[in-house]
Parts: C-alpha cells; sequence; structure tokens
C-alpha cells in the first residue's frame, strides 16, 4: 500500500502477503461450511418462514457473497493482475462490498424487528410480517448493490498490472465517499443497533420474571452486538485513519506504516463475521426448533387432560394473550391461560405486560 509519500510499505505489504493467507483459507472453509449448513436449516428444515427465518436466509446469502470474492483476493495478495482483468476486479470488490454493507443492514433490520417486537406489540401486527421482512430484505439489496456503482472508479485507467483489492486510487478515498461509508455505512446502523439492544434487554430486565429462558434472550442480544461490532469497528476505524493518511493530515512514517498495518489486518479480519454470523443461526433455529418441540408437547398433553378435566376458564388479561406470540421464532406454553378451549403461547417475558394490561400482540 503507497500513499504517495517517500516512505516505504515494502515490510508491510511481504508481511501481509502471508498473514492474509493465514487469515482467509480458514475463514473461507469454515465460513463456505457453516453458512451452508445454514441454509439447508433455515430453507429445508425450518417450514414456515418467520421474519427472523427470513432475514438470517438474507444474512446467510449475504455471508456466501462475502466468501466468493476470497479466492480472487487470496491470488491477489501475491499476484498482479493484467490491465484486461480490471472490470473483473471492480465487479468482485462490488461484491465484497455489497456484502459487507448488506450484512450491517439485515443484523441492523433483526435488531429494529426485535425492538418492535417486544417494545411495541400491540403496533407489531402492522409493522412486523413475513411479507415486510422480504421487502426488507429486498430493498437492502437495492441500496447496496446501488451504493457500490463508485467501486468501478476504485482503480486508475492505465495499460499496467495492478493489484486487486490493493491500491485504490483518489476516487477511492473521495471525502463524500468516505463520509457516507462511515456515517451510513457503518455508525448509523450502529447507533440503531446498540439503542435497540439497549431498550430490549431494559424491557426484558424490567419483567418481574427471571427466568432462564430470559436470562437466555439477553445473553443472546449482547452476543449478536459483540458479533457486530468485533468485526466491524476496527475495520472501519482503519478505513478512517487511512483516509487522514491520504488527506495528508498524518504525515508522520511510522504512523503511516502502523495504520497501514492495522488497515490491512483489521480489513482482513472483518471477514470473520461470516464465521462468526453463524451463533446468530445457531441460537435462532435452535430456539426456533425448540418451540415446535414444546407446541407439540403441549398440545399432546391437552388432548390428554382433556378426558380427564374441563378446561379452566381463561380470565381477561389470559384472554388477550390467545393466540401466538412471536419473537424471532420463540414460543413457550402458558399452561394455565386457555381461551376457546386453545392452548395460549407467549414469551415468558410477556408474562408481566399481561398482567400489567400491555400483552404482546397477538398473532394469528
Amino acid at each position: 500500500m503507497t500513499n504517495g509519500s517517500n516512505c516505504s510499505f515494502t515490510e508491510v505489504n511481504e508481511l501481509m502477503m502471508s498473514l492474509q493467507l493465514v487469515i482467509y483459507i480458514p475463514i473461507f472453509v469454515f465460513g463456505l461450511i457453516l453458512n451452508s449448513l445454514a441454509l439447508v436449516v433455515l430453507c429445508v428444515y425450518l417450514k414456515k418462514w418467520m421474519e427472523s427465518t427470513i432475514y438470517m436466509t438474507n444474512l446467510a446469502l449475504m455471508d456466501m457473497l462475502l466468501l466468493f470474492p476470497m479466492p480472487f483476493k487470496m491470488h491477489a495478495t501475491k499476484h498482479q493482475w493484467n490491465a484486461d482483468k480490471r472490470v473483473l476486479c471492480s465487479f468482485l470488490e462490488s461484491l465484497y462490498f455489497i456484502s459487507v454493507y448488506g450484512s450491517i443492514y439485515t443484523i441492523m433490520c433483526i435488531a429494529v424487528d426485535r425492538y418492535i417486537a417486544i417494545k411495541h406489540p400491540f403496533r407489531a401486527k402492522q409493522l412486523r410480517s413475513p411479507r415486510a421482512a422480504m421487502a426488507t430484505c429486498a430493498l437492502i439489496w437495492a441500496v447496496v448493490v446501488g451504493a457500490t456503482a463508485p467501486v468501478y472508479r476504485f482503480h486508475d485507467d492505465d495499460k499496467g498490472p495492478f493489484r486487486c483489492f490493493h491500491g485504490f486510487s483518489d476516487a477511492g478515498w473521495n471525502p463524500a465517499l468516505i463520509v457516507c461509508l462511515e456515517l451510513l455505512g457503518f455508525l448509523g446502523p450502529t447507533l440503531v443497533l446498540v439503542a435497540c439492544s439497549v431498550q430490549i434487554v431494559r424491557a426484558l430486565r424490567s419483567s418481574q420474571q427471571n427466568s432462564a429462558k430470559q436470562q437466555a434472550c439477553i445473553r443472546i442480544i449482547y452476543s449478536n452486538l459483540v458479533i457486530f461490532l468485533v468485526p466491524f469497528t476496527p475495520c472501519h476505524l482503519g478505513i478512517f485513519l487511512q483516509f487522514l493518511v491520504r488527506c495528508g493530515i498524518i504525515t508522520d512514517c511510522d504512523a503511516k506504516t502502523r495504520i497501514s498495518l492495522f488497515v490491512q489486518v483489521a480489513m482482513s479480519l472483518s471477514n470473520i463475521t461470516c464465521c462468526l454470523d453463524a451463533f446468530c443461526y445457531y441460537f435462532t433455529t435452535r430456539e426456533i426448533r425448540a418451540s415446535g418441540g414444546q407446541i407439540r408437547q403441549s398440545f399432546s398433553q391437552r388432548r390428554t387432560n382433556s378426558t380427564s378435566e374441563p378446561p379452566p376458564v381463561a380470565s381477561a388479561k389470559e384472554a388477550a394473550a390467545c393466540r401466538m406470540v412471536k419473537f424471532t421464532g420463540d414460543s413457550v406454553f402458558l399452561p394455565e391461560a386457555k381461551c376457546d378451549s386453545q392452548p395460549v403461547y407467549a414469551l415468558p417475558f410477556a408474562l408481566p405486560a399481561l398482567q400489567k394490561n400491555n400483552s404482546a400482540e397477538v398473532y394469528q
């Protein structure tokens, strides 16, 4: 990486040639396996497409898209490409940016979906639906694909050999482009994600019930937040520092060398997000399938009990919870609540709200 100065970055570049291969190879192997399994589970074994399933499938597709250019990136670490491959390089670079920022916005939408389901349960029925989730995912694809148009100007139009994924021209460091990248591509979604996560955790902790499942939900929220911040924060910090170098604000050669090393390591490690997202898939699908087992068991128990005793009458507060309450596919059977001789399902953290006549929104 060069910055238009007399500083030498030869040692940094030689180090990164080997280090990037060490980072990319395991990420590619494990990412391909984990995301392939995730897509099989989400698309084949989970028969009902709920909001969480749609968002997770979209996230898995984004992660698979991130893996596609990786073999080319590994080749580009030690080889220069001929000028006739410039369009192919720009296309592969655009796929990388589509995947990264598509993932960021999908994770943000997952957090917003959870926030609506918990903090605004009565409006959730109008705002949350599989069709709305699919439309949101389609909008994400349209926005990130359109936003990657400037990528095709990231390399100079000379006729000599070049290194793909390296050595962006001044067009790639345009101030307006970097500001949009940092604010709209990272800081904005991060603030939304953090705000939604904090509100969700507060809502769960403020409830009178302190069940193990409720604590598990809180841990999942924190885990998702960490999985988002760990790969993407250093990456965008490095981009900002490198932007200061390109603008001439940072001129010290030692600082430039360290920033060059930091941004390349951070960009390489940010690809680990395609592996970390697998934890989101695991927890979500595990809860969905566990909920299905609980539902089947509950219906079985009810059919057995109905032959020996009449069903209890639901109170007015219990009646507000009749039907299915959905939050990332989770549902827990409430054996005490009956409505029209049908079992009632609700999230564990919805119980205190029901007791306050603020029941979680119901779904048919």
